[in-house]
């Protein structure tokens, strides 16, 4: 083939690849224009939305191969700096506890029990007050009962260790009397003290005997009639006696006898003489 046979085919394949090349320059001049720059959005009046439509593509692309439609808002402060993504920490692994070697047994469900209303509901304060005047009232006249008790008591004791004494007395002159009358010398000397005592001492039994034979023959002893008078004194008594003598019943006197308290007993330390 000559030389001059080649060029028109070379420029028939240069217009070819010239026409094949137009439809994607027409595309890429079309994806350009739908970018535009919007100027800096007034703070007063902030512009709306505008929605730019994307130039028809060439029928020979298919429709995945077309541009979505873009929309454009207003920037902000906050279109300013990346995205950051922010990891979340990974939760803990569940642990499972294993049920004890010994399996506890399974309680028995308890049969619901009826509680008793309280009784002792709180009262008024006025029923409070009340109740506690009639303690003190109580109370007061319970010390009152007590103080009673204890004085009647320490008087009756005083009284009966009074009455005692004297009881005693009258029984030590009632036994020297009677001692007189039998001849009975170791009561008398039991229950007599001082010079009376002596005077019983010196006897022996056998003159003694003797004596109180003659005495009673003769009627010439003391008889007690009665006892007027015991007056106690701590450890010394003194009692005032009607007295006769036994030959002659009707003639009567008064004489006194003295005693003291010795060896836990009262004893005759002064008698009248005969």
């Amino acid at each position: 083939m000559t030389p001059a046979d080649d060029t028109p085919h070379t420029d028939d394949a240069d217009a070819d690849r010239a026409d094949s090349d137009e439809p994607a320059d027409d595309a890429r001049h079309d994806s350009e224009a739908a970018t535009e720059v919007l100027p800096p959005p007034d703070p007063d009046h902030e512009p709306a939305t505008e929605v730019i439509s994307q130039a028809d593509a060439p029928t020979e692309e298919s429709p995945a191969s077309q541009p979505a439609e873009r929309r454009f808002t207003a920037p902000s402060g906050f279109d300013a700096g990346s995205t950051q993504k922010i990891d979340t920490p990974q939760d803990p692994a569940t642990e499972v506890f294993s049920p004890p070697p010994g399996a506890v047994p399974q309680q028995k469900p308890v049969a619901p029990q009826m509680i008793p209303p309280r009784d002792d509901a709180p009262k008024s304060p006025q029923n409070r007050r009340s109740w506690g005047w009639v303690i003190a009232v109580v109370l007061v006249i319970a010390a009152l009962a007590a103080v009673a008790v204890l004085g009647t008591v320490l008087l009756t004791r005083s009284s009966e260790s009074k009455v005692s004494q004297e009881d005693r007395v009258r029984s030590t002159i009632q036994n020297f009397d009677i001692a007189i009358q039998n001849g009975d010398l170791a009561t008398l000397r039991s229950i007599t003290c001082g010079a009376t005592r002596d005077s019983y001492v010196k006897y022996n039994d056998q003159s003694w005997a003797e004596t109180h034979a003659r005495v009673a023959a003769a009627k010439q002893y003391p008889v007690v009639a009665s006892i007027d008078e015991v007056v106690i004194n701590g450890d010394h008594a003194e009692a005032n006696v009607t007295t006769f003598m036994a030959f002659a019943p009707q003639v009567r006197s008064t004489r006194s006898f003295d005693l003291q308290f010795r060896d836990d007993q009262w004893k005759i330390c002064q008698a009248p003489n005969s």
